[in-house]
């Protein structure tokens, strides 16, 4: 069987999608992956020259998965709100997706585009370009971080830890609208 093509890419990086959610990031080997392609380990190479891309390429995908194609409605903060519950979703609904995310090394186009929509996001509320990109790394820190110990517990979401992650996210939101009015009042 000759191995090639984009549509070939496209599938060992559903493959590679299908075997995390069931055997985790541990498990989720090249080896393992090719078996369950039906090829030698070496022919996913041609696709992603290793393996570390291979998880990058995945990671990126979860970011496609989450990301709104257009801004949800509201101010900053709401907005803010809506795409880190959505990030959080996206993270929980692949097994191990938000240590996947936690070990992103080469964030892809869709990432980049992301993180820098909700740089914009901020700018446009007020804050200086030093401080938005701490605002925006600090809320998608939160969200990993909190997502992390969620799946790491095997506890499936649930009211109480929905209201926790919003209350951990508000005082995020807290800080920032405090930094942007400090930064309004500033002479």
């Amino acid at each position: 069987m000759r191995w090639n093509g984009s549509s070939r890419r496209a599938e060992v990086l559903q493959a590679a999608v299908d075997l995390l959610d069931e055997v985790g990031l541990d498990a989720l080997t090249t080896r393992r992956l090719a078996a369950r392609l039906g090829v030698q380990p070496g022919a996913l190479y041609r696709h992603y020259p290793s393996k570390r891309a291979l998880l990058d390429a995945v990671a990126e995908r979860i970011v496609v998965e989450t990301a709104p194609d257009t801004p949800p409605e509201g101010d900053w903060a709401e907005q803010l709100r809506q795409i880190a519950g959505s990030m959080r979703r996206g993270m929980l609904a692949h097994r191990d997706g938000a240590r996947l995310m936690a070990t992103l090394t080469v964030p892809g186009d869709a990432a980049v585009a992301a993180f820098q929509r909700l740089v914009d996001l901020l700018r446009r509320a007020g804050a200086t370009p030093d401080a938005a990109v701490v605002g925006v790394d600090t809320v998608i820190c939160y969200v990993n971080g909190f997502t992390i110990e969620e799946q790491a517990r095997g506890g499936a979401p649930g009211e109480r830890r929905d209201q926790g992650f919003a209350a951990g996210l508000e005082l995020i939101l807290h800080g920032i609208a405090a930094r942007l009015l400090a930064k309004a009042n500033d002479p």
